[in-house]
């Protein structure tokens, strides 16, 4: 192995497309040269801040920043004036992300028993088609109960399986997109009364009949299984397929993540702990683990109906099992001051601050005013764009609420700062 390929190893495949069309969109596309200046990847963002979201943008601003360090070059997106331009394309066009809807636990019930259905029937005819059925089954269970992405179902293979039939199985997946080490994680998979993805699993594996090789494959119309696996671009297509043939409502708003959502939000709903749910799934930062659950008023709770026999079946993870993810303590300097005299503004706009924008990082504060949070410890690229956004929250709120602010986030540790 040479040290270009371990180099090219340590940037996952999706990063390094996404990263290659950026360059390629803003050198080709737009007609910008390359390196470029501060002035240039500003008016690259203002050329394009009514067509693409501010996420997208700040997309683009990393793809042209790894360019420039790979080169050797000064990275020209930290300039002021870049950032300046990408905060008021925040205001100017504000963007509320498309979220997936959740697969409810009443719908995978639903398609679960259409599911079952096929499969007998399937069996009863000796159909080509049970194969397709016993898959789609297997799939849609695990990756509701596991919370998993479609590329990781892709990316499950069978020797990483261990099933005890009526108790339970065990995964191992190799890598991920929360593993940034890739250090692989086991994942325990409970045994059910219903909706079983232990039972579904061991369905298709034997029917499938196969030592090794990837555990959900791509089969043809004639019923061969493949050797490779389903592409992750095929898993949407095929769970709106399954959830339009069972009659289910409104397909086009879900997607691969409706299975994660469609947990996080039962298990939310059924008394789990953000703690627990976020050790469960993988998630290391509370703000992610907050997209995924579909915020529901107490009313709402109250009158859902959650199957007993499922909610009696999955607990709460044991948290004694699960590794503890690793931290960085950082302190906040936060001073705000009325932009209106004897304004009482401030107030308003810390408390808002600390709720919105501090408690999510548990929150201290010490004898001096400052505050101490805790954040995920991450690459230093993330982690700038993580105190970015954060900064540029706080910013905004001091802006709605009348106030001028200025804040520095450190972390004693190391000294690095953010303003």
């Amino acid at each position: 192995m040479t040290v270009d390929r371990y180099v090219q190893a340590a940037t996952r495949d999706n990063t390094r497309r996404s990263y290659r069309s950026a360059v390629e969109h803003f050198e080709v596309t737009w007609g910008g040269f390359l390196p470029a200046t501060a002035d240039s990847v500003a008016r690259y963002l203002a050329d394009h801040a009514e067509r693409l979201s501010a996420a997208t943008l700040k997309q683009r601003l990393a793809a042209l920043a790894r360019w420039h360090r790979d080169q050797g070059f000064p990275d020209p997106t930290k300039a002021p004036l870049v950032r300046t331009v990408l905060k008021g394309i925040r205001e100017e066009h504000p963007y509320r992300q498309k979220q997936a809807k959740p697969l409810a636990i009443t719908q995978l019930q639903q398609l679960d028993q259409w599911l079952a259905g096929r499969i007998a029937q399937a069996r009863q005819q000796d159909s080509r088609r049970l194969g397709v059925w016993l898959r789609n089954r297997a799939m849609v269970l695990l990756g509701f109960w596991r919370a998993f992405r479609s590329d990781e179902l892709c990316r499950l293979t069978i020797d990483d399986v261990t099933l005890a039939p009526a108790a339970g199985m065990s995964l191992y997946l190799r890598r991920s997109k929360g593993d940034r080490q890739a250090e692989g994680r086991l994942y325990k998979v409970p045994a059910l009364r219903q909706c079983c993805p232990v039972e579904a699993c061991q369905d298709w594996l034997d029917f499938l009949n196969q030592p090794s090789g990837a555990l959900f494959r791509a089969i043809d119309r004639w019923g061969n299984i493949s050797n490779t696996s389903l592409h992750p671009n095929s898993i949407v297509p095929l769970l709106r397929q399954l959830l339009a043939d069972a009659d289910i409502d409104a397909v086009e708003a879900f997607s691969s993540h409706s299975l994660r959502r469609g947990f996080a939000t039962w298990a939310s709903a059924s008394g789990w702990e953000l703690k627990a749910l976020m050790e469960y799934v993988g998630w290391r930062d509370t703000q992610t683990a907050l997209r995924y659950i579909e915020a529901k008023s107490p009313f709402e709770l109250a009158l859902m109906q959650i199957p007993t026999e499922v909610a009696s079946s999955v607990g709460q993870p044991r948290l004694a099992s699960v590794s503890e993810p690793s931290y960085r303590a950082l302190t906040v300097q936060l001073t705000l001051e009325p932009q209106r005299p004897r304004s009482r503004k401030h107030h308003q706009a810390r408390t808002v601050i600390e709720a919105h924008c501090l408690k999510p990082f548990e929150m201290e504060q010490q004898n001096n005013g400052d505050y101490r949070i805790e954040v995920p410890a991450t690459s230093d690229e993330q982690l700038d764009e993580m105190m970015d956004d954060l900064i540029d929250e706080i910013h905004r709120i001091a802006s709605d609420k009348a106030c001028w602010v200025e804040t520095r986030i450190k972390d004693p540790a190391t000294g690095q700062a953010w303003d």
